[in-house]
């Protein structure tokens, strides 16, 4: 076996003077030890298998070494144990022994055999004799490192304990130890991912306010944000173990430590950079770090997905930049803001989106959703909640005791709810307090004490149309004056020396006539005379100009005006295919001003003032009374079946 160890032999060891045993050392595989004044050493160049040859070869001549170092025999050939000590030089020195010597047969007779078992060597130590010159037995101990040879040669090559040979044999005593032990192979480390960014932790500590007070309802970072070319993770490849050895000196190879692939750890978002330094997992892009369901894999994306739900526990209230999905619950009292927003489990809090799309793929109860300017759709029941878009459409399965409003709003089954937009669409209403633009109810219903209400919401352009009639008056008063101007312009420029003056300063400007010196004073005659006329005319014609441009503005404004009152007379309808139960039906007038001040005088409102509003019938016309039968109304006609 091969040391990794790899140095140059002492100076001495290149022509070693080697002293001659009585057994002599033949040039054989022994030849890689020297015996020099100081010592044995072993030739650096042949540390293992080479050096094993040569030990095992002098041992089974009936030799042994004399002040063997077996830390350093152990080392040289099975690269176990401390490393090989160095000389002034830093050269790598193998000092063996002292010495090596024939070994008397008459002294190995004094060794047991030792019992192998379970990877380890017992033997049995007692008091031993020799005899004398005389054949007389006289008491004598055993030899260290006689006793390493005689192991040797009965196949114990590794793992004796030094120590406890040693202390058995100093005492003398009877008994049996434990000397020599196996050495099982040391296992390595099987290859790991470590994290190498500190943006992959979250933070609950609570949310620090702009004022500097904590909002201990919010998470500072719930949800991690990472950059572009971020590394996220590093794999840490595997470590090989080290051998273990028999006590025979065969190696023993340890367990191959287990690898992983990278890609297991890299998702949507992320991808594996390998390079000199390692392998690392690199965010692609800008966004939210997640951890796929079910596996290990690190995504990074613009949505957020959550799978903890939304409680004081897991994640407080949020208050998020991107998109979010969460597939747990939302807890009551729970806010979470975002742009669009996904909640795949029940909502009992508060949903608010800033423009996406929210949507509810269970039921929405005794909380909220709201959205500046985007849609929302619960597809379970929504129970005592709000459910307002400031912009959008609002689409329901089922709601029960709501309040309801968006531009667009449809719904399948309507209980006791109010309900205001331009559009309402609705298959079962009972109990409801509806208002909008353009109805349409399959059947409509009272509930209990609650009755079903239907408001029209019925533009009322007075305002518009008198704005109108005095836009008109005033424009037609500008081209008056304009044309009066014009007319006073004309009779200025009619007078024979302004006409003459301006006929000849054109061709002069244009050099179709050049004046000769004679000339040149009669036309400045002619121009002082003329001057109050030319500043007359320079006077009347910014008027003019002055005239036309607030004409423009002013049919600028009409032409709004009339867009505006074309867009709000158009159809405004109501109908109803059945009636099945009381229900009233009124015409509320409303002034569409302007678009703004429609939306927020209609829908965009508090759900308290909408359900005042709606509850009030001050002011609105009643167009039908009925408790059965169906009903359709519009702009144009009105019908009772």
């Amino acid at each position: 076996m091969s040391n990794p160890v790899a140095s140059t032999a002492p100076e001495s060891f290149a022509a070693p003077a080697v002293r001659p045993l009585a057994s002599g050392i033949p040039a054989g595989p022994e030849a890689c030890i020297a015996l020099q004044p100081d010592g044995v050493y072993g030739d650096v160049a042949a540390l293992g298998a080479v050096l094993l040859a040569a030990v095992d070869s002098i041992l089974l001549k009936n030799q042994y070494f004399v002040g063997l170092d077996y830390a350093v025999l152990v080392k040289a050939l099975f690269g176990h144990g401390p490393e090989l000590p160095r000389n002034a030089r830093g050269e790598t020195v193998v000092r063996l022994a002292d010495d090596i010597q024939a070994f008397d047969p008459a002294r190995r007779a004094l060794y047991r055999a030792a019992k192998i078992a379970d990877g380890q060597a017992e033997y049995y130590f007692e008091p031993v004799f020799m005899p004398d010159a005389e054949g007389v037995e006289q008491p004598t101990r055993l030899d260290l490192d006689e006793f390493i040879a005689d192991m040797w040669m009965k196949g114990i090559r590794f793992g004796i304990d030094i120590a406890v040979v040693r202390e058995a044999i100093a005492t003398n005593a009877a008994g049996r130890f434990t000397v020599a032990r196996r050495q099982p192979p040391k296992p390595g480390e099987d290859a790991h991912v470590v994290e190498v960014s500190n943006e992959l932790h979250r933070s609950d500590a609570p949310r620090q306010l702009a004022n500097g007070k904590l909002d201990l309802m919010s998470f500072q970072n719930r949800f991690p944000q990472v950059q572009r070319g971020t590394r996220l993770l590093r794999k840490m490849p595997r470590v090989q173990g080290e051998p273990g050895f028999e006590l025979s000196g065969i190696a023993l190879a340890p367990e191959m430590p287990l690898d992983l692939d990278l890609a297991g750890w890299s998702g949507p978002g992320t991808t594996i950079d390998r390079i000199a330094e390692g392998e690392f997992v690199v965010a692609l892009q800008d966004g939210f770090l997640n951890v796929e369901p079910g596996s290990t894999k690190l995504a990074v994306g613009d949505k957020i997905v959550s799978h903890d739900g939304v409680s004081a526990r897991t994640t407080g209230n949020l208050h998020l930049e991107g998109d979010y999905e969460e597939f747990g619950e939302v807890q009551e009292n729970r806010v979470v803001e975002g742009e669009s927003i996904t909640v795949h489990a029940d909502v009992f809090g508060h949903v608010t989106s800033r423009g996406g799309v929210v949507c509810l793929n269970r039921n929405l109860i005794g909380g909220s959703a709201r959205n500046a300017d985007g849609p929302i759709r619960v597809l379970g029941v929504a129970s005592g909640a709000t459910i307002q878009s400031e912009n959008g459409e609002v689409h329901l399965q089922r709601a029960e005791n709501c309040t309801i409003s968006g531009a667009s709003v449809t719904v399948l089954e309507a209980l006791n709810c109010d309900i205001i937009a331009d559009v309402v669409e609705l298959g079962q209403a009972e109990g409801c307090a509806i208002a909008a633009k353009r109805i349409a109810i399959e059947r409509a219903a009272p509930r209990g004490h609650s009755e079903m209400r239907v408001f029209v919401l019925r533009p009322d352009c007075t305002r518009i149309d008198a704005a109108m009639v005095l836009i008109r008056e005033r424009v037609g008063q500008f081209g008056e004056l304009a044309l009066q101007r014009r007319a006073a312009m004309g009779a200025v420029a009619a007078q024979p020396d302004v006409a003459s003056y301006v006929k000849l300063a054109g061709r002069v400007r244009k050099g179709e006539l050049v004046l000769t010196p004679e000339q040149q004073p009669m036309f400045k005659k002619l121009a002082a005379g003329v001057a109050p006329a030319l500043k007359q005319l320079s006077t009347l014609t910014q008027e003019i100009k002055d005239i036309e441009a607030e004409q423009q503005a002013g049919a600028a404004l009409l032409a709004r005006l009339e867009t505006q009152r074309a867009e709000h007379s158009g159809a405004v309808s109501v109908a109803i295919a059945q009636v099945a139960g009381d229900i009233t039906v009124r015409a509320l007038n409303i002034e569409p001003d302007t678009a703004a001040a429609e939306r927020g005088a209609v829908y965009n409102q508090q759900a308290r003032e909408i359900k005042a509003r709606l509850r009030d019938a001050s002011g609105a016309e009643l167009l039908f009374a009925g408790s059965s039968g169906s009903f359709s109304w519009s702009t144009s006609e009105a019908t009772a079946a």
